[in-house]
């Protein structure tokens, strides 16, 4: 995707095949939709738990940008808070739902839960790299991600989060549009 600038074709391909998969999943083993955390029911009560760690995401991130002098001020924040959350389900339901649920679903005994968050988080992590702030935003986001999934198992609330804190992330502290990185060569 960075080394050709592939970036909005990647996406979208990477986008359908999994929605494709995962309505085919639908078809054939309901059930397993709600397993992976594809439920409305805990909606609420996911919220009212994460949103605290958002607000002080959110604070840090525009305490950093400030001290940085990294935040960007365009119109762009808009669709990309209105797209990138599709995107973070995605990512979330890859990592966090795939990799964290099953393994803890492989676990009867449960008792590793800890190692099963860490794990996934690393993973999620590693593939941010090189960009250490990336790489380290999306550790912390992935260790509390990993704790509230595994105990309501709510992809929705999640990933839309994701969504807008990863678009937060790009304007505040890493002084990126990701509009531009990945419409504007499609835009002019």
């Amino acid at each position: 995707m960075d080394i050709l600038n592939w970036r909005l074709p990647f996406i979208s391909i990477v986008i359908l095949g999994w929605v494709t998969y995962i309505l085919w999943q639908r078809k054939h083993d309901p059930d397993r939709l709600r397993q992976w955390g594809f439920r409305t029911d805990n909606g609420w009560r996911v919220a009212k738990r994460v949103l605290p760690f958002a607000v002080l995401a959110i604070g840090s991130f525009f305490a950093i940008g400030l001290v940085n002098n990294s935040i960007q001020w365009t119109w762009h924040v808009f669709p990309i808070l209105l797209i990138y959350p599709l995107w973070g389900i995605l990512q979330q339901f890859l990592v966090i739902s795939l990799v964290a649920g099953n393994l803890q679903d492989f676990d009867a005994h449960k008792k590793n839960r800890g190692l099963i968050i860490l794990g996934a988080s690393t993973l999620f992590a590693l593939i941010h790299y090189p960009h250490l702030w990336l790489v380290s935003g999306t550790f912390l986001l992935a260790l509390f991600y990993g704790y509230v999934f595994l105990k309501e198992r709510n992809i929705y609330v999640l990933g839309i989060l994701h969504g807008w804190l990863g678009a937060l992330f790009f304007y505040t502290v890493l002084n990126r549009d990701p509009f531009n990185e990945v419409f504007a060569r499609y835009l002019h």
